[in-house]
């Protein structure tokens, strides 16, 4: 992946995310409520985040204990079929999780070595950001549901939130045709 493509790419989820928050879409806002339990986002995030990692594991080189593929992959499709059955509450936020942590190395690698371009930090200091929210919310993900209860108890903090993160998107947008 270019480095233009990694900076664009969270530029715009951060856009589509914050935007509607931002302008107040009731079907936004029910949304977000309702997906830290939501079977359906959990299907979606959590079956990607794994075909994603199962990917990895198939992918892995000698050195990365590649000689064991095999016995690795059929180990985490196990786990990750079991999860569906022994620990659906909040798959959904761990499955976002999975996807941010498995999203993060491409975008990191993308700007790994790129020092003639210092405006790449504003995209990496972003994505570190988010690995650490991933562990986080991945270790305990009630907290999502926590915050989206604090987050929609005024509609101002909801819009100053999206606000934010439309901007950021901005931002990221705009440096990523800088290079």
């Amino acid at each position: 992946m270019s480095l233009t493509a990694a900076t664009l790419v969270p530029g715009l989820i951060l856009l589509a995310l914050g935007l509607p928050l931002f302008l107040g879409h009731d079907g936004t806002t029910a949304a977000f409520r309702l997906f830290p339990r939501s079977k359906a986002a959990a299907l979606v995030f959590f079956g990607v985040g794994s075909a994603w990692f199962l990917y990895r594991i198939w992918h892995l080189s000698p050195a990365d204990f590649g000689d064991y593929r095999s016995l690795l992959f059929v180990a985490f499709a196990a786990i990750a079929a079991l999860s569906f059955r022994c620990a659906p509450d909040f798959l959904a936020v761990r499955g976002l999780c999975v996807l941010v942590l498995v999203a993060a190395s491409t975008l990191i690698d993308a700007a790994y070595m790129q020092y003639a371009h210092p405006q790449r930090l504003f995209m990496v200091g972003f994505v570190y950001a988010a690995i650490a929210l991933a562990i986080l919310l991945g270790a305990q993900p009630w907290r999502v549901r926590d915050f989206f209860e604090w987050l929609f108890a005024r509609p101002a903090r909801v819009r100053v939130f999206g606000a934010c993160f439309a901007a950021y998107g901005l931002v990221l947008c705009g440096v990523a045709f800088t290079y």
